[in-house]
């Protein structure tokens, strides 16, 4: 996959009142929760940026704006990806500048009202610290031909730069036309647009490109398979000229490989305006398309291929993920080798480069890979008898294309994408050097030493980890180190690599790796004698531009003073509300829940997302990209999942309590009896500070709890569950069985079925333990979209960000003596397949996330836990909106 591939980013349509009509509907009758899961939808079906606009005559936009980023902002798993506002209208961008929190970006400005509306908008996006989309429209009209894109565009960046305006921060939209409209005039519309991005990209320096793809096959709507098509072919030839991002429908993409190829010649014939019959031959062929695509997929048990020579038979086994042929075919290839390790070097070797190339071309996904590591090692484990017999091991080392350390690093215990990463790169003839995880800084560099690897790869999931990632990087600095550093786990971003990471190892690279499809590009790339070094200068004048741009972002996003927050905390009437008392003030200990109770409670939507398919299930299985591999992964999971249940191969086990407690202030109070004289333990919240203009509040954990003052006696309770005590022995037995599909199977497995024991146990607490819903009737669905009453945040997560309120809780719970649950030193849960949290039962209470918070608000932190403030502060960096 080459760089600028693995850099395209796709902004998601669907949250356009002007190009859906779903989210036009939902929006009008003022349905924002479902509009949320378009929008969310969109975030999982790969869109890196979310594009809003709510221009239409029926609507208030500025309203509607307004109360829909609002919303956003309270959604972790849509805000994690920025906003793009887009409007015609500039009260509605503006109005939409002041409610998004991070980096965003405006669609659009112009020079159609003249240069100098153009800079005073410029001006005020910039003093929001956003991106501006500019498109080539000015005063005469918009740009149809190559030449008036790229002058226009030339003569915007140059007033855009001299007035201050960041060049990175500029997004050229040079209009993307529809083809095959019957028009001569517009039959080089696709030609021109691809041809001013790549003198654009190439004469106006570190601007980007984008551009709108619904737009260019407006002639076919109607007929999704045409469309699709030329959206693929179009968005093939243009990243490759330089597009940097474009609005798509990210869930609506074929693979261009996978395109009929009478149907992409012809869709290539138009938008590269081949030759002039070009626009009527696909029209003509439109027809056999109209109502669904023409695709033919083979059968598993076709075995036509077993004619095959014994070369190409490997090769279709390795591709295809297929072990039951596998033994007889590499003895077969053994007896016709001059050497055992022919068989190796010549058709194993062939058929797992060619997994490589259609791997990083999208052509497949990362469980069929995995799978073809599963036939791999069980072809090389029939040969190995007989490579140690002829003494051929050490040529089998001389294959290596380099050699990888990975580590999940101290205090977090979290591997399945860090194992996904070492099996492609294996995959790809490199030999893996996995430390596992908990890893300390010195056994990494001692390691790496003694080894003499080519590159470090560091992995974590719980934001204490991107801490110790900042100390092995200074440690390799201090070392005078000078091997590529890789960055990689779902906490790590490449703001945090490009603003923490990178500035503490100069001596080396440092390079963010967002999933594993990107793995072997990178690691590649940094390997090659030719192409490492202009990557890595060009990796380190990207990540000096992150670095601006978020300083400019923090420096454009004021937080409110805490004092201020406090005032706007949420009012909870309590006269007149009685808080509900559990059944039961005693500890509760769950040994023996059933398995088979839990596979009702599963969300698969992360199952998939594990394996890097993102998407909504059950939508996900009809995806017309990924749909058949999510089906049949889905049926490899439930396959094993029935023998996991069957066969008791995981132990659930669960404890939880519940404690007299009242708020007071930030903090929550658990008392030590009923009297509630006596305290027996705090629980530290912290407020959200950014400005809201809405009148919302400014949210805390405690404000859900009844306040000291009230004279109410209130409850909170506490739980942790695991269903990793097992996983780790029987992940382990299939590793060592060359099976790491059946291995990493397990793992997400296992974290499913402790999400679904938490989700379990809290309908539990809500109907009998608790019970304050006793007539609860709530459908899978309806528990996953949190339609109950009451909320389990964790700490650790949005709403509680600091992982060390964990300790108060796993201290109150004896949650290592009662159920075998520990913490690492950095709050991980160990067994990994674990989830803890706390109880709040008032019908008011609600999810939100801090978000970003302001150092006063830290200082009393610290004063309220008794720690230092570095302390405080380290613990919360990743929130902190302002450098230590």
């Amino acid at each position: 996959m080459s760089q600028t591939t693995a850099r395209f980013i796709n902004i998601g349509e669907r949250t356009n009142v002007s190009g859906s009509a779903k989210f036009k509907r939902l929006i009008v009758k003022e349905d924002y929760e479902a509009a949320l899961a378009v929008a969310r939808e969109q975030v999982e079906n790969g869109a890196q940026i979310i594009d809003i606009n709510m221009d239409d005559g029926l609507l208030d936009g500025e309203m509607a704006m307004t109360k829909f980023l609002n919303l956003i902002a309270a959604e972790p798993d849509i805000s994690r990806v920025p906003i793009m506002i887009d409007s015609s209208r500039w009260d509605v961008i503006h109005a939409g500048l002041q409610c998004i929190q991070g980096k965003g970006v405006v669609n659009s400005i112009s020079m159609k009202e003249g240069e100098t509306e153009f800079l005073e908008k410029s001006r005020i996006i910039r003093q929001f610290g956003a991106a501006a989309v500019v498109m080539a429209f000015d005063e005469t009209g918009q740009a149809d031909t190559e030449e008036r894109k790229v002058e226009i565009c030339t003569r915007a960046y140059h007033l855009l730069v001299e007035d201050g305006f960041p060049p990175e921060d500029i997004i050229f939209d040079p209009n993307i036309f529809a083809v095959a409209t019957g028009l001569p005039e517009h039959d080089n519309y696709g030609l021109d647009f691809i041809n001013a991005t790549a003198r654009i990209k190439q004469d106006l320096p570190h601007a980007r490109v984008s551009g709108g793809l619904s737009n260019l096959s407006f002639s076919f709507r109607g007929n999704e398979p045409v469309r699709r098509a030329m959206h693929s072919v179009f968005l093939y030839h243009a990243i490759k000229a330089g597009l940097d991002m474009a609005i798509v429908n990210a869930g609506q993409l074929d693979i261009y490989d996978d395109i009929d190829p009478e149907l992409r010649t012809a869709a290539e014939d138009v938008i590269l305006n081949r030759n002039a019959e070009a626009s009527e031959a696909l029209l003509e062929l439109a027809e056999k398309y109209r109502g669904g695509a023409v695709t033919g997929t083979a059968s598993r048990r076709d075995l036509s291929w077993r004619k095959d020579s014994v070369a190409e038979r490997l090769k279709h086994a390795l591709v295809r993920g297929i072990t039951e042929f596998i033994v007889e075919d590499t003895e077969e290839a053994r007896r016709a080798s001059e050497k055992p390790l022919h068989v190796i070097e010549g058709p194993l070797m062939d058929g797992m480069n060619a997994v490589g190339d259609l791997f990083g071309a999208g052509k497949m996904f990362l469980p069929q890979v995995v799978k073809s590591a599963r036939v791999m090692k069980a072809a090389v484990a029939h040969l190995l008898p007989f490579l140690e017999e002829e003494k051929q091991l050490a040529g089998l080392a001389d294959m290596s294309n380099g050699k990888i350390l990975l580590a999940t690093v101290k205090g977090d215990v979290h591997d399945i994408g860090k194992n996904i990463v070492g099996v492609v790169l294996q995959c790809n003839g490199y030999d893996i050097i996995d430390l596992g995880v908990m890893v300390p800084c010195e056994t990494i560099l001692k390691t790496a030493a003694q080894e003499n690897v080519d590159a470090i790869g560091l992995s974590g999931l719980i934001t204490p980890s991107l801490e110790e990632m900042i100390h092995i990087a200074s440690e390799m600095q201090r070392g005078g180190w000078d091997k590529p550093l890789l960055i990689g786990g779902a906490t790590t971003s490449p703001t945090h690599t490009a603003v923490k990471i990178e500035p503490a190892y100069s001596s080396g690279s440092t390079t963010y790796v967002a999933d594993a499809s990107r793995a072997v590009g990178v690691v590649r790339t940094l390997l090659s004698d030719t192409d490492r070094v202009p990557f890595e200068k060009q990796t380190r004048e990207d990540y000096a531009r992150i670095r601006q741009s978020h300083k400019r972002g923090h420096s454009a996003k004021p937080r409110i003073r805490l004092e201020a927050a406090r005032s706007r905390a949420m009012k909870i009437n309590w006269a007149g509300y009685t808080p509900p008392r559990p059944k039961t003030n005693q500890a509760l200990v769950f040994d023996n829940w059933r398995l088979e109770d839990l596979v009702p409670f599963i969300d698969w939507t992360p199952f998939f997302a594990s394996w890097d398919i993102k998407g909504r299930y059950p939508q996900i299985l009809d995806n017309p990209v990924v749909g058949a591999e999510a089906r049949q992964l889905l049926a490899d999971g439930k396959k094993m999942l029935e023998q996991l249940v069957a066969e008791r191969w995981l132990q659930p086990r669960a404890v939880l309590d519940f404690w007299p407690a009242n708020a007071v202030g930030d903090d929550i109070v658990l008392w030590a009896d009923e009297a509630r004289d006596q305290r027996r333990a705090v629980f530290h919240t912290l407020r959200q500070q950014m400005p809201k203009d809405t009148g919302k509040p400014n949210f805390s954990l405690s404000d859900f709890v009844a306040p000291r003052e009230t004279g109410l006696h209130d409850w909170v309770g506490g739980f942790v569950v695991s269903a990793g005590h097992g996983e780790a022995e029987r992940s382990e037995r299939f590793r060592k069985a060359n099976d790491d599909y059946s291995s990493i199977m397990l793992k997400a497995l296992a974290d499913r079925l402790a999400e679904a024991l938490a989700e379990a146990l809290h309908a539990k607490v809500r109907r009998e333990l608790w019970g304050y819903a006793s007539q609860e009737h709530l459908t899978n669905v309806e528990m996953i979209q949190e339609k109950y009453h009451g909320i389990r945040p964790a700490p650790g997560y949005p709403s509680q960000p600091d992982h060390t309120e964990k300790r108060t809780l796993f201290s109150l719970l004896e949650a290592q003596s009662r159920i075998g649950v520990a913490l690492t030193e950095s709050c991980a849960m160990t067994p990994p397949a674990s989830v803890s949290g706390l109880y709040f039962s008032h019908p008011e209470s609600v999810y939100f996330a801090v978000g970003k918070i302001e150092k006063d608000q830290v200082e009393d932190y610290a004063r309220r836990k008794n720690i230092k403030l570095a302390e405080a502060e380290r613990w919360l960096a990743p929130i902190l909106s302002y450098s230590r």
